[in-house]
């Protein structure tokens, strides 16, 4: 980037001449893998410096006209709207509607399914301009370098890359936002919710038939497109008002549970009745702890206001996205976890060091953020924004 700051101006205007005039090439993205929660790991395409800046143009104008048409219940990688308003919503509508079971669908390896013909289709219902297509399909095709050999690109798009997430949202508003709005007006008898994060979906039934319908309908739309709903990851489960009381009545202890985007959603009680409860998922509160540890002890002889300062900074970023309410017990449980791992990562700067409880549980004080709600209620909040 440094580099490219010096030439900036006139390489600027050289690659708006090669955009205009068709000269323009896309690179092949650059092929890196980070592990996932499962122990895989996750291919990412990191893409080259002018492809990103001439793919967020491109990403500026396309915004602009499918913000007009993306439906409500969805939320992934739109202006305005984030994992947050996801969550409101999908709390709310279980809580207000008569919702008993629940479809928790996740689309196998999405990113690189992308049908390329399809995705240009698609862009083609609304996108006039053959060179606007044509651009987009040179970063389709692109392909990726992976130990020095790039390899094609026949499906998929680099997961990664600054377009990737705008063209699945496009691709997934035609093969399921529409359709399933169709199916939910034409079809359901009973209440129905959806909330959609990029290829994450939840939905909510009234009626057990009515979702199996749905889910063997959803196995067969998305078979069209070709794509494939994981076995494993998606699931139909009894959740709601009345889920507690039936699985009593069966001899279950009590309901399934479901995660959607960072939280582990059980059903609770409040003094007012049904709610929703949301939980940090444990694997991923695990995860960070063990992370933290192998930094924590790689920065054990680095100065205490120096770590402590970077160790509050982590830390409020974790809060500030977990801090929901009724999730305060197991983010303390966190917090508390965090400062024995940093006690032991300054207690083994020597053999012979000490530290004693009183003295520490005054560095916590000074360095950790306080562990209280940043988020409102749901229903506070969706009442505010819509």
């Amino acid at each position: 980037m440094a580099e490219y700051e010096e030439i900036l101006y006139r390489r600027v205007n050289e690659l708006h001449r090669e955009i205009q005039s068709g000269a323009y090439r896309a690179q092949p993205s650059r092929r890196v893998f980070i592990p996932k929660a499962d122990g895989r790991m996750r291919p990412l395409g990191i893409a080259a410096l002018e492809d990103k800046v001439v793919q967020q143009a491109v990403v500026m104008v396309l915004n602009a006209i499918y913000e007009q048409d993306f439906l409500g219940f969805s939320y992934g990688f739109r202006q305005g709207k984030g994992q947050h308003d996801a969550l409101d919503a999908l709390t709310v509508g279980i809580n207000i509607r008569k919702v008993n079971w629940i479809l928790d669908a996740d689309i196998r390896a999405f990113f690189d399914e992308i049908d390329h013909a399809w995705m240009l289709r698609f862009l083609e219902h609304r996108i006039a301009d053959r060179r606007l297509i044509r651009l987009i399909r040179k970063w389709l095709q692109a392909g990726v370098v992976e130990n020095g050999y790039r390899i094609a690109s026949t499906r998929g798009t680099p997961q990664g890359a600054v377009i990737s997430p705008l063209l699945a949202n496009i691709y997934l508003h035609y093969a399921l936002d529409l359709w399933a709005h169709q199916w939910r007006k034409r079809n359901a008898r009973g209440d129905v919710i959806l909330v959609r994060y990029a290829d994450d979906s939840v939905m909510g039934f009234q009626y057990e038939w009515e979702a199996q319908q749905f889910l063997a309908a959803l196995q067969m739309r998305m078979a069209k497109f070709g794509l494939q709903l994981h076995p494993d990851k998606t699931r139909l489960i009894r959740f709601g008002r009345y889920a507690a009381r039936q699985c009593q009545e069966r001899g279950q202890k009590k309901p399934e549970t479901f995660d959607f985007l960072g939280f582990t959603h059980c059903c609770g009680t409040s003094r007012r009745g049904f709610m929703v409860v949301r939980l940090t998922i444990k694997k991923r509160m695990r995860a960070t702890l063990a992370a933290l540890r192998v930094t924590l002890m790689k920065r054990r002889h680095e100065p205490i206001p120096v770590v402590g300062a970077w160790l509050r900074r982590v830390l409020q970023g974790y809060l500030n996205y977990y801090a929901v309410p009724r999730n305060m017990h197991r983010l303390a449980g966190f917090l508390s976890e965090v400062g024995r791992v940093w006690r032991h990562a300054l207690m083994r700067r020597s053999q012979r060091h000490r530290l004693q409880w009183p003295r520490f549980n005054r560095l916590t004080k000074k360095y950790f953020p306080p562990c209280s709600v940043v988020h409102p209620l749901p229903s506070e909040r969706l009442h505010v924004m819509t």
